[in-house]
């Protein structure tokens, strides 16, 4: 079993009932969704280019797929969220927008959102605690001689190389799309999503995501209301 801390809007949020119907798969649920008609696209081509960001659900990472270490357990996880989510206060990521990161296609802020990078910050340091070593083969499969430095020594401290000053917040809409079919896809994510673009993303919660096995889908195991005040806040 994994653990994931991650951003995902509630299940009848309108971002999350599009994405859903992009990637095929509710996570909430864990039922495939039939593959929306889009010009431009056919079923395969969805189902090929949104292979890998459906198994792992609609999200944003805050705090990579990591075991628990062994002592603790889910129990005291959840409980240590559910406290930590009362330290938070909502906030909005006022713009949204479609880029191609490397080569897979992603949702991200137009412009950095403070409260944000701050959340993925603390939910890294936060919940170290709860996060067991990572073995040689998790290691190698992040392909350590293609990291930075900095990547590297944040992979062999935190369990993740994109931490801190290398963290850009993205929700990932494809997997690796080839330059051929890249201006494709461009077109049909713009057409799919940006009638819901328009208005500012409210994160008032996030999410504790579980893969019951290495290569399972993810699925939305709890979500966690923020429910810091101003005042809390500052005090």
């Amino acid at each position: 079993m994994r653990y994931a801390i991650y951003f995902a809007p509630p299940l009848n949020d309108p971002l999350t009932r599009v994405a859903t119907n992009w990637l095929g798969r509710n996570a909430f649920t864990d039922e495939t969704v039939e593959a929306p008609a889009i010009t431009g696209l056919n079923d395969a081509e969805i189902a090929f280019h949104t292979a890998a960001p459906r198994r792992y659900g609609f999200h944003g990472t805050l705090k990579a797929p990591f075991r628990l270490a062994a002592d603790t357990s889910e129990t005291e996880l959840v409980a240590a969220l559910t406290a930590f989510a009362a330290t938070v206060r909502e906030f909005q990521i006022p713009q949204m927008t479609i880029e191609r990161i490397g080569s897979f296609f992603a949702l991200i802020p137009t412009e950095p959102v403070a409260d944000l990078n701050d959340l993925a910050g603390r939910a890294v340091r936060d919940f170290d605690r709860f996060r067991a070593p990572l073995s040689e083969a998790e290691i190698e499969r992040r392909a350590p001689q293609n990291l930075t430095p900095a990547q590297l020594a944040n992979l062999q401290r935190w369990g993740y190389p994109y931490v801190f000053d290398e963290f850009r917040f993205h929700m990932t809409l494809t997997g690796p799309v080839g330059a051929s079919d890249a201006a494709r896809v461009e077109q049909a994510l713009h057409a799919f999503f940006d009638p819901v673009l328009s208005e500012p993303v409210e994160v008032r919660n996030f999410a504790l995501f579980t893969e019951a096995e290495r290569g399972a889908p993810f699925q939305v195991h709890s979500l966690f209301p923020l429910t810091a005040s101003e005042q809390r806040r500052s005090a």
